[in-house]
């Protein structure tokens, strides 16, 4: 192992490790606040546990396949971020519309994204969550397939 890779290896590191630690953390915060409600509260907290339950197949198999259902999980960490970003600006908005029933365009969209019930922008920490695994995952040794001295990424 020369010493880049054992920066990279250092770096995915850290990088997996900021990962479980963020992941832990939202989770539990969601928890405490409640974020229970209704089916899509749970989106996050269901995506978070299967993150996890990846990541333990992932270090038992170390496979190519774990990798992958990795890399498509936090995919939808940062779909269900853009999501929900979107559903707490339009409760924001509505909750803006039933204080002020006369606000509208700039006024409206000032108040709905510094609403804090629901914070408007809490979600984009799964966005980062699912681009901190996603970089983690970016070009993975076990995506290399060594072939006498030329070493070629697979992608499928």
């Amino acid at each position: 192992m020369n010493a880049n890779d054992a920066t990279l290896k250092k770096l995915r590191g850290f990088l997996l490790a900021i990962f479980v630690i963020g992941l832990l953390g939202a989770g539990a915060e969601l928890l405490l606040i409640g974020h229970t409600e209704d089916s899509r509260q749970w989106i996050p907290l269901v995506l978070m546990l299967l993150s996890l339950l990846v990541l333990g197949w992932y270090i038992a198999a170390r496979s190519h396949a774990s990798l992958r259902a990795f890399q498509g999980v936090t995919i939808l960490f940062v779909l269900s971020g853009f999501a929900g970003l979107f559903l707490h600006y339009q409760g924001n908005v509505q909750f803006e519309l039933e204080m002020y029933p006369s606000l509208q365009g700039l006024e409206l969209f000032k108040k709905a994204i510094k609403g804090t019930t629901p914070p408007t922008l809490a979600p984009g920490t799964m966005i980062m969550l699912g681009l901190l695994g996603l970089a983690y995952s970016y070009r993975h040794p076990v995506f290399v397939k060594t072939t006498g001295k030329n070493q070629t990424i697979t992608e499928k």
